[in-house]
């Protein structure tokens, strides 16, 4: 898990700048893929290879045989999904650590002798709190919808590179190969029980990618519509006003 430290600690970081729905999704990403992944995943797959068993003794039939059947390991195909994923929310974090390194420099110089009131920081208030909104949003929508997009592009990769269930046998003809050779991985039941595991985490991701994009359309309309409501109301204060 050591190898996983500096990734969590930035994504922690996120933790404080996402709403609710996102701290749920970073909650899944840590507890349920990337603890998942490191305390247990990879001590029942490890060194697959060698634990391969052909029914032949020909140097270089087991490796080939292998390497046709998986070009890239599950753990680091895992390993790869859980980077891609995070790298939106990451450059969504390098967003918002600049907008407010920039609004803190800007209550420098308001705060500064001289320093005339110009223009008044938008997103991030005094204790570096971000409100979602304005161009950020847009960011930080466009960062679920490529996790959206990168979650279902591995979860079809995963499909058509070695499907969601491990076949005990694996049936192999390739040179060097001196026939149809046929190989048994070892504990197939374990390894297909944490596949389908991983399978249901990037599903409950997309899922809650999804509800994320609902939810903060849904908080964008109602904050324009009291904004209407309170233009509409503006006016009709102001003629009660003249008229008093």
């Amino acid at each position: 898990m050591g190898e996983w430290g500096f990734l969590a600690s930035l994504l922690d970081k996120v933790q404080s700048h996402s709403t609710v729905i996102g701290k749920v999704w970073l909650s899944v990403l840590f507890v349920f893929r990337i603890m998942i992944l490191g305390a247990g995943a990879e001590k029942v797959w490890g060194d697959e290879q060698s634990k391969m068993i052909c029914n032949t003794k020909q140097p270089g039939c087991k490796n080939v045989c292998y390497d046709h059947t998986f070009p890239i390991s599950h753990i680091r195909f895992w390993v790869l999904q859980i980077i891609f994923v995070s790298t939106p929310t990451l450059i969504y974090l390098g967003h918002v650590m600049h907008i407010i390194h920039k609004e803190n420099k800007l209550r420098e110089e308001m705060r500064s002798p001289g320093g005339s009131p110009g223009k008044l920081p938008k997103y991030s208030d005094e204790k570096g709190q971000v409100k979602i909104k304005g161009d950020l949003l847009g960011n930080y929508m466009t960062s679920i919808f490529f996790r959206i997009v990168l979650e279902m592009a591995f979860i079809v990769g995963q499909y058509y590179l070695y499907g969601f269930v491990m076949d005990p046998r694996i049936v192999c003809s390739r040179a060097p190969c001196p026939f149809t050779v046929e190989c048994y991985m070892s504990r197939p039941t374990e390894k297909t029980i944490f596949i389908i595991f991983m399978l249901v985490m990037s599903c409950v991701s997309v899922l809650l990618n999804v509800l994320e994009i609902f939810y903060l359309a849904c908080s964008r309309s109602a904050r324009r519509k009291a904004k209407m409501g309170a233009l509409s109301l503006a006016p009709l204060n102001g003629e009660r006003y003249t008229k008093a």
